[in-house]
């Protein structure tokens, strides 16, 4: 009961980050573009993937922090009442975080090509997408159907958001829980350190075609 207290706090928490990193930047760049703002802040010896990267760098920085923030404050509560240690903290955190920088890089992209709505109506639904996925996987590895699983893992490619977040669940829970599965944050099929690795390529690819 008190890991899965504390997995639900934690996933609302990295649902918060997901909101952040897609909503906070998502008129950053399509809104300088449409007022014509950015003209006048971008001078000519500066570069556009200066820009692109600075104004990147600078959410990176201020989604961290609040990840950490929030998260360490739930694991903080939790140990304060309950003296409850999550194990693999650090590693959870950390593909949390990840999670979000990925669509960070996303929405920053969407900001280059789109306007301000369609940017928000591409972040939110890619997200859409990877959770519906994700549970299609899951139920799929439940029930050995081989075709939900790799349904689920195709829309992971897609968007990996929901499975560094499955991921960072089986970090974050005991052994016996994990085997047992009896929580909806058990993970049947855990994330491979490939995706893992691949969500890391995925990020720097959207960023660099922004």
């Amino acid at each position: 009961i008190l890991n899965f207290s504390l997995m639900a706090g934690l996933y609302v928490v990295n649902f918060l980050i997901v909101m952040m990193a897609v909503l906070t930047p998502i008129d950053t760049l399509s809104g300088e573009i449409a007022s014509h703002t950015i003209q006048s802040i971008v001078t000519k010896p500066l570069l556009r993937w200066e820009v692109v990267l600075g104004k990147w760098l600078g959410f990176a920085v201020m989604i961290t922090l609040y990840g950490i923030f929030m998260a360490g404050g739930v694991m903080a509560v939790v140990y304060t009442i309950a003296r409850y240690t999550v194990p693999g903290a650090w590693e959870g955190i950390n593909l949390m975080l990840l999670s979000g920088l990925t669509l960070l890089s996303v929405s920053i992209l969407g900001g280059t090509r789109l306007s301000t709505l369609a940017n928000g109506v591409l972040g939110f639904g890619l997200y859409g997408l990877a959770f519906i996925g994700g549970w299609i996987e899951q139920i799929g590895a439940l029930v050995r159907n081989e075709t939900a699983v790799n349904l689920g893992i195709l829309t992971s490619l897609i968007m990996p958001s929901e499975a560094l977040w499955k991921r960072a669940a089986y970090q974050m829970q005991p052994p016996l829980i994990r085997e047992l599965g009896i929580t909806p944050f058990s993970a049947a099929s855990a994330p491979s350190d490939a995706m893992v690795v691949y969500a890391g390529l995925y990020l720097l690819a959207m960023l660099g075609v922004a």
